[in-house]
């Protein structure tokens, strides 16, 4: 793996695994709908080489009415199935405008999926409008700030997160922003949880 740290992006190349091919299939049609999105929680972990299994990929996407959100979903559901329903009105009226989020799979398979949902807090909205751009093997992805993840993954507080925390913080911090850092720690309230376990 080859990873370098730019002020605007971050280049990483590396042999694809199974869930980097599927982000991309499906992230290729947000970016041709012009899409916002950001991936965010385990799977970051996995991009930047973490081995360790996952069966879901989280997003968050701009808030869409439902004229957009209908552009984009006849075009997935031509490559991926959406497991909830598979009814378009449905998934937007009865899921995503009720805070909800949507699966999607490939055709034929209930794994791995995408969890994709409009941000609901301040903080999800954050992460969208402040993404970091990675160009994987030279293709665009967008990934939550790492000083968020960072922190968020010790917030969430399991075994695997903290592993995932300890694992991003270890290859990046040289490239972090530490003041940025500090500041979700105390958001979040991780600071001794940071500590103990990332200092």
């Amino acid at each position: 793996m080859e990873l370098t740290f730019l002020p605007e992006k971050i280049i990483l190349n590396k042999e694809l695994n199974a869930l980097d091919r599927f982000i991309l299939d499906f992230t290729r049609i947000l970016e041709k709908k012009k899409i916002r999105f950001v991936l965010i929680s385990g799977y970051v972990t996995i991009l930047f080489g973490r081995n360790r299994t996952s069966e879901d990929i989280d997003m968050f996407v701009e808030q869409l009415d439902f004229a957009r959100f209908n552009d984009v979903w006849n075009h997935l559901i031509k490559k991926f199935e959406c497991i909830n329903t598979n009814d378009g009105d449905e998934a937007y009226h009865e899921y995503l405008a009720k805070g909800c989020s949507l699966r999607f799979s490939k055709k034929g398979s209930f794994i791995p999926n995408i969890e994709f949902k409009f941000p609901k807090i301040d903080l999800d909205t954050w992460t969208l409008v402040e993404r970091k751009t990675v160009l994987l093997n030279k293709k665009q992805l967008f990934i939550s700030p790492l000083e968020l993840q960072i922190p968020y993954k010790l917030f969430l507080g399991g075994e695997k997160d903290i592993e995932d925390a300890k694992y991003l913080y270890s290859l990046t911090k040289e490239h972090l922003k530490v003041t940025l850092l500090q500041e979700f720690n105390k958001k979040l309230k991780t600071t001794n949880v940071f500590r103990k376990y990332l200092l």
